[in-house]
């Protein structure tokens, strides 16, 4: 009876978390549908401190990235919505892409580029590092922009956020 017990418990506790994990992650789609997303032309082409660039490959989109100018950051932009299809990943296009936010950010006289992660691949955080990026702080129990923060959301779904920084003038700006 013992074990039917903790099997019993071990099964609530997970379909807790899937459930609040799967909350969060839909309140995050729809404050980004709520923004950026669900006008991608008026916020990231129509600004000039912002651009939106997608990655074709045989007529197929197998990544995106984003650069925002950031107000009042010490001319910083922030990449954002970096993403590259499973499928391609390990091809160099989010190499390519990250330079592409690099080059933007040379272009318009930023002094540096800066982006926020709660990415749990190692492989995302290794590519920030190979286009030149510096982890500056780690932010535990991160709240997820569009999470309701409610005591269960916060039991079940904590993630450690990332912080980076690459600075303009001590980029390496070869293809190396």
């Amino acid at each position: 009876m013992c074990w039917w017990v903790i099997g019993l418990l071990s099964a609530i506790v997970l379909g807790m978390r899937y459930f609040y994990s799967r909350r969060v992650i839909q309140g995050y789609l729809t404050q980004a549908m709520n923004t950026d997303m669900g006008d991608i032309e008026g916020f990231y082409m129509k600004s000039p401190g912002s651009r939106l660039w997608v990655a074709v490959l045989d007529d197929h989109v197998v990544g995106v990235v984003a650069a925002v100018g950031q107000q009042g950051s010490g001319g910083a932009v922030e990449l954002q919505r970096m993403s590259v299809d499973k499928r391609y990943r390990q091809c160099g296009i989010g190499v390519a892409l990250g330079r592409k936010v690099l080059e933007f950010a040379v272009v318009h006289g930023y002094s540096s580029v800066v982006l926020g992660t709660t990415a749990y691949s190692p492989a995302a955080h290794k590519l920030y590092q190979r286009v030149g990026f510096c982890c500056v702080g780690v932010t535990n129990g991160y709240v997820t922009p569009g999470a309701k923060q409610s005591l269960l959301e916060q039991i079940f779904y904590r993630v450690s956020h990332h912080h980076y920084k690459l600075n303009i003038q001590n980029s390496k700006r070869a293809d190396d």
